[in-house]
């Protein structure tokens, strides 16, 4: 059975030297063994885990999402070579990685769990590996597109940074992709999955009428605000390696006009404009945690805080605190004969937030602005999600046809 290659970005460090002064088995002896015993049918297995770890660490640096979407990818395609190819990454052809890309497709049952795994934990001074780990969490449908480019991004950077270092000395990812049967050319209209109406209303008044019982939803309240009024993608409420999200990121201009300061995708900083409402909710969660009604300059507090330990909160975290009030949500909707709309609900994650406000606003905000509070790079991709003008005028000239 496979067996984890690589643990948290933070671990990683030790994991390289203890690699490369063959001093593995002292911390990872489930790992150590592994590669024992791989190195039997594939001598270059040591090499091509230390170039792997060398890989993750210098794009891991940029983010904790970016190390987590390249571990997983590069992680099962190491495994799969070494397992049905038994040769280096480095020494796979063309048709080879075709072959995987079917694997991802279909993969075998065994290699699949029924759950999200830990790869390893700390038990009495080692990193043991958990056995019920699987590379590929099992599913009930084909892979989405989004899945397979995300496999071939990961593949088509991994080596290019290994033409880049000398370790290979061609790229077949491009070529595969571009004749890869099971990707779709889409060139049909996108609409962005949003609430309805009646869903965020639900969504905000049941969990402030909830608050009345349980004081602690203010977090959730309040988390709600963030993401659909300020257009917030989740990662940028959390605690992340280099950036933490305080309430010292608020800041108010000399005309009386409020900004959050956040550290979007690309670890690109930007200001995002506050309304006259979000302020409100803001002085709400504000008063719930014993501070003053609005932020200062110089205060260190978490954004949105932990109520047991200290710091920010996780992605992984801040997306139960959505998913709660979705489930209560729910649940009043299903209680109100809005059955339908309640099993819709229960679809939704918390990056429909974003979605929703954005396209609520997009009637009533020049594009510009609004980009510039999404954190859009070209101002044509908030266009293109949001406003949709091309379609529009084409839908506009359509309809007066005639047949």
């Amino acid at each position: 059975m496979p067996t984890p290659l690589v643990d948290t970005f933070k671990q990683l460090r030790y994991q390289i030297a203890h690699l490369e002064d063959d001093t593995l088995h002292s911390e990872y002896p489930e790992l150590a063994a592994f590669i024992a015993q791989q190195s039997l049918n594939v001598a270059e297995v040591k090499q091509d885990l230390l170039f792997i770890y060398r890989f993750l660490y210098v794009y891991g640096r940029k983010s904790d999402a970016t190390f987590t979407r390249f571990r997983n990818e590069i992680e099962r395609f190491a495994l799969w070579t070494w397992f049905n190819k038994t040769c280096s990454l480095f020494s796979l052809k063309r048709e080879d990685i075709e072959h995987y890309i079917d694997f991802v497709f279909e993969p075998d049952k065994a290699w699949c769990s029924d759950s999200v795994q830990w790869r390893f934990k700390q038990h009495q001074g080692l990193r043991k590996a958990n056995e019920k780990w699987r590379p590929f969490i099992a599913r009930e449908t084909k892979p989405s597109q989004q899945s397979l480019n995300a496999t071939f991004t990961a593949l088509n950077v991994f080596y290019k940074f290994a033409i880049l270092e000398e370790q290979a000395f061609a790229n077949f990812v491009p070529v595969v992709k571009k004749n890869c049967p099971y990707l779709v050319v889409q060139s049909q209209i996108n609409q962005p999955d949003t609430l309805s109406d009646l869903q965020w209303e639900y969504v905000l008044r049941v969990t402030e009428e909830q608050c009345q019982e349980d004081p602690d939803l203010e977090r959730n309240l309040f988390t709600l605000a963030c993401l659909k009024g300020l257009y917030l993608r989740i990662s940028e409420l959390s605690e992340r390696t280099n950036w933490s999200p305080v309430m010292s990121h608020f800041w108010q201009d000399a005309d009386g006009f409020w900004f959050l300061r956040v550290m979007g995708k690309g670890n690109k900083l930007r200001d995002v404009t506050l309304s006259q409402d979000f302020i409100a909710y803001l002085k709400r969660y504000r008063l719930y945690r014993g501070l003053s009604a609005l932020p200062r300059v110089d205060e260190p507090y978490p954004l949105i805080h932990k109520i047991r330990g200290k710091g920010g909160m996780t992605v992984r975290q801040i997306r139960r605190l959505v998913a709660q009030s979705f489930e209560l949500a729910s649940s009043a909707l299903v209680v109100d004969g809005f059955t339908e709309e309640a099993e819709k609900l229960q679809a939704a994650t918390a990056h429909w937030l974003r979605h929703t406000g954005a396209t609520h606003d997009a009637a009533s905000r020049p594009l510009k602005h609004l980009s510039e509070d999404l954190g859009h790079a070209k101002i044509a991709t908030t266009d293109q999600i949001y406003i949709q003008t091309n379609i529009k005028e084409r839908a506009k000239s359509g309809v007066k046809r005639k047949l």
